[in-house]
């Protein structure tokens, strides 16, 4: 079919059938046309990243054209929907807060994946969050792309201790002659919840060209998206006890439900209503310095412009909307609610970001007795102003007090040597590579008072968090074949990390100023590797691996604030690396119709880097706050398979199901906000117990086809006492299974069209926010 995929399966009633379709996939008859590598599943007939770097994880890959006919991808994290135990939580179009989750890796976890564009890393490392250390997505659209492959488990030595859940490595296009494009996408989202209801369009337009002649060759991409968001959040204030008296104004409008621990609510209004226009160019040259070594310059620049608004629900009694106020009290369903509380519900945002990266690699192109690389990269945040109103709404809308928080200057910059002997050639027995990688990552982020949020100037310093790591390492890896049929694969890496120039600076409730000075913290380690792969049939094949993982904090982690109304708490510089010892084997079966993968996974992570809330002494109101958790274990089977020619020939299927059970072992920081209260035993926040995919295609002829796909996950909690028990409310982590439709038709050699659903069931579900409900798509493409 079209992608490299593992099926995941849910404990619901859903879960059967899609586990059944995929085990059906084990009687399917071989055909001989195609076929899998030891340890990838990969059906494009094209060497994944790991091949073509003899890695030894198990790899999923999808190509350009795969994404063109079956995925509805107007962002290009889009492309990995149907990937095995993968999901990248994507609110709406042009979301910059997507981060993704793996196997044994959660949401609120951007720092424990690592994703690569053409060797730029893209993960943003300055923070372990679904916020601003979520992934730098939007600086590849999915025009540029010409495959993706994710590797899992932290099995290579090459990658640091980031890449404990998954590597993703996007590649982007290069021309062999002259090529072009110009693509239109639009999509609709009817959206209705509690008492809002609007449609969420988006439209993106992009071209790209580019030409090869002799020696050089380039390739020049730009693209514009103006898209709007259904609401993020909701506007809620606990329900009141307190009877109103006969004197308080009426208002009205409110719906009442659940929290997600489940208290009774009043849901007052929407918020976080994002109107979004970004725009990304980038341009690639290239030089041949022989048929056998080539310079690639890459250089992108993303630019984002979003407005964000709230609305109240709430009417008086002559109809107009209420916001609130600073004082008294209204009635509210017969019940006394503190005007100043529903104010506090309701504020605007607008953010200004531009960010540029280029990255410079030269190296062998093809595999020979010795092969180099040299590569380094920077990504840099030329502006990022995020400005917030604190005033009364609906007049805070158009100016008023406020905050800026201004993270210019933020980035990374990362460098690789590496090299690759093979003492009999290119297929020998033999290959040892080794490599040297430096990286220093920045955060920058001052928040300053302003008198007028829209457009006003700073004023007094309100909060400061500033910081830097800087990472050095070594490693070596030895791919080994100790006979035809066994191989094995060795590898060491050897890190050492420090973070320094932390500073906080932070204001108290009664309006004082205290700076911080934190210390400088540093540490060391070495992360082994093995993996032995045994081919015990032609079809047959059994992959053992083992790898250590160290994780260093990140400087978001170490030195960022943590605040309690208007009190931030000091910052914790003393966080201990993760410690990750992982564990897989993969038996995969090549049926002739494609491949199919049966993997049992263990890992343990000592010191886990998880945020908890708990009361801290001297504040009334319980804290967020990033601890190590003593010992975490997660352990699971996943089950994948990617077949074409199911039962007849124009059918394709691919899918994943997988099992994770995930504990914490021990928490000896755990303080509980509830009386007796624990998180031993409870399972890991944001790590779902099932999660499955299934796609199919069907190929009417060459040119057009139709995809039928679903994905489905258990529901999550985000606590580590597992004291959020409600999961179908704003804030909760729900059950969902989505049904995704695609029909693609290639109209002659340039046109293309594409229509698609996603979300055909219109399943509402939340996941924190509220997600996207059924949304339409349309696509046409000219290509030279």
């Amino acid at each position: 079919m079209f992608i490299s995929q593992s099926i995941r399966a849910g404990a619901s009633r859903h879960a059967p059938t899609l586990l059944a379709l995929a085990l059906s996939g084990l009687t399917l008859n071989a055909r001989a046309d195609e076929a899998a590598t030891l340890n990838r599943v990969d059906v494009t007939g094209q060497q994944s990243w790991a091949d073509q770097h003899q890695l030894p994880q198990t790899t999923a890959s999808i190509t350009r054209q795969d994404i063109s006919t079956t995925i509805n991808a107007m962002d290009t994290e889009d492309a990995l929907k149907y990937m095995p135990s993968v999901l990248v939580r994507k609110r709406f179009i042009g979301d910059t807060q997507a981060p993704m989750a793996t196997r044994t890796t959660g949401i609120n976890a951007s720092a424990r994946s690592l994703i690569y564009a053409d060797g730029i890393l893209l993960s943003t490392l300055i923070n372990n969050n679904n916020g601003n250390g979520s992934p730098q997505w939007f600086m590849v659209t999915p025009d540029q792309i010409d495959r993706i492959d994710v590797m899992y488990g932290p099995f290579a030595a090459q990658f640091p201790g980031n890449s404990w859940g998954a590597v993703t490595q996007i590649t982007t296009r290069m021309p062999q002659k002259l090529e072009g494009s110009v693509d239109v996408s639009v999509s609709t989202q009817p959206f209705k919840l509690y008492g809002y209801s609007s449609k969420a369009p988006a439209e993106q337009y992009s071209a790209n060209i580019g030409n090869r002649s002799g020696d050089w060759s380039w390739w020049l991409s730009a693209s514009h998206l103006d898209s709007f968001s259904q609401p993020l959040s909701f506007a809620t204030v606990s329900q009141s006890t307190t009877p109103a008296s006969a004197s308080l104004p009426v208002v009205s409008g409110a719906w009442a439900d659940r929290n997600r621990t489940g208290g009774a609510i009043q849901v007052i209004g929407a918020g976080n209503l994002i109107h979004t226009l970004q725009d990304n160019a980038s341009l690639k040259l290239a030089y041949d310095f022989s048929p056998d070594v080539r310079a690639l310059y890459s250089l992108g620049y993303w630019q984002n412009s979003s407005k964000a608004t709230a609305q109240s629900w709430l009417q008086t009694a002559d109809g107009a909307p209420y916001y609130g106020a600073s004082s008294g009290s209204v009635n509210l369903g017969g019940y006394a609610y503190s005007a100043s509380t529903i104010a506090g519900q309701f504020s605007s945002n607008n953010i200004e970001q531009q960010h540029l990266m280029q990255g410079l690699t030269v190296g062998t192109r093809h595999p020979g007795v010795f092969d180099w690389q040299v590569a380094l990269s920077q990504v840099r945040y030329l502006q990022d102003e995020s400005r917030l109103s604190t005033g009364l709404y609906p007049a805070a809308q158009s100016g008023g007090a406020g905050r800026i928080t201004d993270m210019q200057g933020t980035g990374w910059a990362t460098a690789d040597v590496q090299g690759t002997w093979r003492p009999d050639g290119p297929g020998g027995t033999h290959a040892f590579s080794t490599g040297v990688h430096l990286d220093q990552f920045k955060l920058s982020s001052p928040t300053w008072n302003t008198s007028n949020w829209v457009s006003g100037d700073n004023g007094t310093l309100y909060s400061n968090a500033l910081g830097k790591t800087r990472t050095s390492a070594l490693w070596a890896q030895d791919v080994w074949r100790l006979a035809p049929d066994l191989s094995a694969t060795l590898g060491l890496r050897y890190e050492q990390w420090r973070a320094f120039d932390g500073y906080n600076y932070a204001t108290t409730s009664k309006g004082n100023g205290v700076a911080i000075n934190q210390p400088g913290v540093s540490d060391s380690g070495f992360s082994p590797k093995l993996s032995m792969t045994w081919a015990a049939t032609e079809a047959w094949s059994v992959t053992g691996s083992f790898g250590k993982a160290l994780r260093f904090p990140t400087v978001g982690e170490l030195y960022q604030s943590v605040q309690t109304g208007t009190t931030y708490v000091q910052a914790n510089p003393y966080l201990k690396p993760e410690s990750v010892l992982s564990g897989e084997l993969a038996l995969v079966r090549d049926t002739g119709n494609g491949p199919l993968r049966l993997s049992v996974f263990d890992e343990s992570v000592s010191d886990a880097l998880i945020s908890q809330t708990a009361s801290i002494a001297g504040y009334a109101t319980p804290v967020s706050f990033t601890q190590n958790v003593t010992r975490t274990r997660e352990t699971g089977v996943e089950l994948a398979l990617d077949q074409h020619h199911v039962l007849v020939q124009p059918l394709s299927l691919s899918g994943s199901v997988t099992w994770v059970d995930s504990r914490i072992v021990a928490d000896d920081s755990f303080v509980p906000t509830t009386p007796g209260s624990s998180a031993v035993g409870k399972q890991v926040p944001y790590i779902p117990t099932w999660r499955a995919t299934l796609a199919g295609t069907w190929h009417f002829d060459e040119r057009l086809a139709a995809t039928l796909a679903g994905r489905y996950s258990a529901r999550v909690y985000a606590t580590v006492d597992n004291s959020d028990i409600n999961p179908s409310a704003y804030q909760g982590f729900d059950e969902f299974l989505v049904l995704d439709a695609r029909v693609s038709w290639q109209i002659d050699p340039h046109w293309q069209g594409a229509v698609g659903i996603d979300n055909l069931n219109n399943r509402k579900y939340f996941l924190y926010h509220p997600f996207p409900q059924r949304t339409f798509y349309a696509q046409l493409k000219y290509a030279l």
